[in-house]
């Protein structure tokens, strides 16, 4: 019904704007008695066989919805009645900023894609302390962090801290992420050293605290293997939690979508389908030369079951949907928690 119905009518509006009509469709439908316990009939698989343990923390399932969806901290317990086992709020700056102009978030029909340039819009992180403590969290959270768009570099590390600080009592692990296409200049703090900087000061703030939080690192899958390498080298020096891999890509590789449309775009960060396998092997190329010692979170283009379990064979211990939940519908996060459990069996 979703692919055949309601995405096709869906897919007739800007998608900035039906992204806006869900969020305000989810608070309107669950203020009504009743269709937060009828969702999660529906929508969520309580089994004890999906349970996972990772960093300290306890996962019901392996399967979270990737930073971007949840762009204000508001829809997080909507979120999990449609069976996530983890929500990652934000991208959060410490200031509100509006982000690029629009138009700005694309779709790539032919290609279960996305293309977005959104350049981290949200209200700031003063917004999300005040909606983390007006509704408590009902699934795990991550705050994915990152600096604000006029904050140069060299500064970045005040943002990150700032986020990090306000946000330490109310999310259950964090995800730096300097990896963003979207953001001038943001991808020159993956460089090894500038990101060994920004770490270590918050490991510094998190070892301070009296029960330290799980540190992730969010990055880009176009990557080549030095600079993999090199990400290895940054988490084995600075004893960081783990790695999400990966966020949207520059590249435009083995597209469908008619060449002309896709330069009209413009840039962007790609997800989606296309995204699958150049995610899978830059988790497997981890996976392998870490030795499987390092956690991986995995993320991009999965868009079915299938998708999510090819991540989980390359080595990730959770995955992470967006693109898919948007192309593939509500029902994503079940039918793979399902095939989770049908791999056990």
């Amino acid at each position: 019904m979703y692919k055949s119905l309601i995405r096709p009518l869906l897919f007739l509006f800007p998608p900035e704007t039906v992204h806006h009509w869900v969020v305000s469709g989810l608070h309107a439908a669950f203020r009504i008695p009743g269709i937060k316990k009828l969702v999660r009939k529906i929508y969520c698989i309580d089994d004890p066989a999906l349970k996972t343990e990772l960093f300290g923390l306890k996962f019901p399932n392996k399967v979270g919805m990737a930073a971007g969806f949840d762009k204000q901290a508001n829809i997080y317990n909507h979120l999990a009645a449609f069976g996530f086992g983890h929500i990652e709020i934000g991208t959060v700056n410490p200031l509100p900023q509006p982000g690029n102009p629009k138009p700005r978030l694309f779709r790539l029909k032919k290609d279960q894609a996305l293309i977005n340039r959104m350049g981290f819009n949200n209200p700031g992180v003063d917004i999300f302390v005040r909606n983390l403590k007006k509704v408590r969290p009902e699934v795990i959270i991550g705050g994915n962090i990152g600096k604000n768009t006029l904050t140069p570099n060299e500064n970045a590390i005040d943002d990150y801290l700032d986020c990090f600080e306000k946000l330490f009592d109310l999310v259950d692990y964090f995800v730096i992420n300097v990896s963003c296409p979207n953001i001038e200049g943001l991808s020159k703090l993956q460089d090894k050293d500038e990101l060994i900087v920004i770490i270590e000061k918050i490991s510094q703030a998190n070892n301070a605290k009296p029960k330290r939080k799980p540190v992730l690192l969010k990055i880009a899958p176009d990557l080549n293997e030095g600079q993999l390498d090199d990400v290895l080298f940054v988490v084995n020096q600075t004893g960081i939690d783990g790695i999400i891999a990966t966020n949207t890509t520059t590249t435009r590789d083995n597209l469908t979508t008619d060449v002309i449309k896709v330069e009209n775009i413009g840039k962007g960060g790609l997800s989606g389908k296309p995204l699958r396998y150049q995610s899978t092997e830059t988790i497997r190329y981890l996976f392998k030369k870490s030795g499987g010692k390092i956690p991986i979170i995995g993320v991009g283009g999965i868009m079915s079951p299938e998708d999510a379990l090819e991540k989980i064979k390359a080595g990730a211990s959770l995955v992470q949907v967006y693109t898919g939940f948007i192309y593939s519908g509500p029902s994503l996060p079940k039918k793979i928690n399902r095939a989770l459990l049908n791999l056990q069996n």
